[in-house]
């Protein structure tokens, strides 16, 4: 039997095909800029978060937006949930990564290696953690030394809102313990544009505290500023050292020390407390 010559188009074709089919979205659709190079956060810089929705037409969002984050949960605005939901959380160790993005600095495990989290029925897997100084969420006024945002994503092409994040706020006290661990790495890569290979981190080790949290829906806080995004705030406020803290910030370049972007209008959003 004589075999036919297969075309180059066809090929060409084929592995078109089979890079559309196993292309995950999830891994865009959660991503933050990492090259820090393009924006910054000086207030009257040129690439400063007043300017960010101008830098670029994909990050429009930043200045047209009607569900910007962060935002400040008074308690005028905010509408109690009498009935307990708690936040399900199926955290597992796993290998991570430590990395200084210049703007912040960055724990990163394997989508779907570290866990997820459950919410109104729909996985969404540990994607990654970062601190910002101070933190970018208020409460009634109030902002607060640091913040820690996990950010997670749902792998479920049929669910909307694709990425969910938890805010722990920090004050000054006591140090942090799961930081703690990771401060011989930071320090390691200070300054640079480096990693650090973590091994096993297990993310349970970080603590929320109580069973009461904030909900509304709203935005990443760095360029694409992407909406949709279902944010959980811990209410309780723990504590972090000074010493933690001013690491941080000296770990990442000089424009980020105080990487907190401005609160944004809550545009008549909703803003529910959990856990009363």
């Amino acid at each position: 039997m004589k075999l036919q010559a297969i075309s180059p188009i066809f090929v060409l074709g084929s592995l078109l095909f089979l890079l559309l089919c196993f292309h995950n979205p999830t891994s865009v659709t959660a991503q933050e800029v990492e090259d820090e190079s393009e924006f910054d956060y000086g207030e009257g810089s040129e690439k400063g978060p007043h300017r960010w929705g101008e830098l670029k037409k994909e990050w429009a969002a930043c200045k047209n937006g009607e569900m910007q984050s962060p935002i400040d949960m008074c308690n005028q605005r905010v509408k109690i949930i009498l009935r307990k939901r708690e936040l399900k959380r199926d955290y597992k160790p796993a290998n991570a990564l430590l990395k200084n993005r210049g703007h912040d600095i960055s724990l990163q495990w394997e989508l779907g290696e570290a866990g997820s989290i459950k919410i109104n029925g729909t996985n969404y897997l540990l994607q990654q953690g970062h601190w910002h100084s101070p933190s970018e969420h208020s409460i009634n006024g109030r902002r607060y030394d640091m913040e820690l945002h996990l950010v997670h994503v749902s792998p479920d092409s049929r669910v909307k809102n694709k990425i969910a994040v938890i805010g722990v706020l920090y004050k000054i006290g006591r140090p942090d313990a799961f930081l703690s661990q990771l401060l011989k790495n930071i320090s390691s890569i200070a300054d640079t544009k480096e990693e650090s290979d973590m091994g096993v981190v297990d993310p349970r080790e970080i603590k929320l505290g109580g069973k009461k949290y904030y909900r509304y829906m709203g935005s990443l806080t760095v360029p694409p500023c992407t909406e949709g995004v279902i944010w959980t705030i811990s209410k309780k406020v723990r504590t972090v050292s000074k010493e933690q803290v001013h690491l941080l910030r000296e770990a990442v370049h000089d424009y980020a020390e105080m990487n907190a972007r401005p609160l944004q209008a809550i545009n008549g959003r909703d803003i529910q407390l959990y856990g009363q």
